[in-house]
């Protein structure tokens, strides 16, 4: 791998580190709805993914999972395991998506929003060993559209500048 590819996608983690970090001080939606973020970490994954491909994206996306863990929330707890199961649905469903064309970026994230909520519904109804919070997911897919649809955005407007740069 090139140095150039490594320092972008060094920097991509960091930024992803940095916004995870950011929002989760930012009391939004603390205690209102639980789980939900607006997922601006999921920018720099997302620019990974369009800049370079899937296996990157996954790199930034769980190396950002296992960082942040480390230094703020903890390794192998619940929250962790919310984050990598989301992280890893949403990741296969944005790369299916991406890869048959259906949708723009904005369509993607979108598409990665709602899978990264199914991916947390699925493994918290594992921990808590209910399925009764499947009624939960409607509302979390209400919130994951906008956000998802906010991330696209940011996500298309900064992927023309750093494609621009590369």
């Amino acid at each position: 791998m090139e140095i150039k590819k490594i320092t972008r996608l060094s920097i991509l983690l960091s930024l992803s580190i940095v916004l995870s970090i950011v929002e989760s001080l930012i009391p939004i939606f603390n205690g209102i709805i639980p789980g939900l973020k607006i997922g601006l970490a999921n920018i720099a994954i997302m620019i990974a993914l369009y800049a370079y491909g899937i296996k990157e994206a996954v790199f930034v996306s769980i190396a950002r999972i296992f960082i942040v863990g480390i230094l703020r929330t903890g390794l192998f707890n619940i929250t962790f395991f919310f984050s990598i199961s989301g992280a890893i649905f949403s990741l296969i469903a944005m790369f299916i998506f991406k890869k048959i064309k259906i949708f723009s970026i904005i369509g993607v994230s979108i598409i990665g929003s709602i899978f990264h909520t199914i991916g947390q519904i699925l493994i918290a109804i594992l921990f808590v060993k209910n399925a009764n919070i499947l009624y939960y997911l409607p509302v979390l897919i209400l919130f994951a559209v906008p956000t998802g649809l906010l991330i696209g955005y940011i996500s298309k407007k900064s992927l023309t500048n750093f494609l621009e740069k590369k």
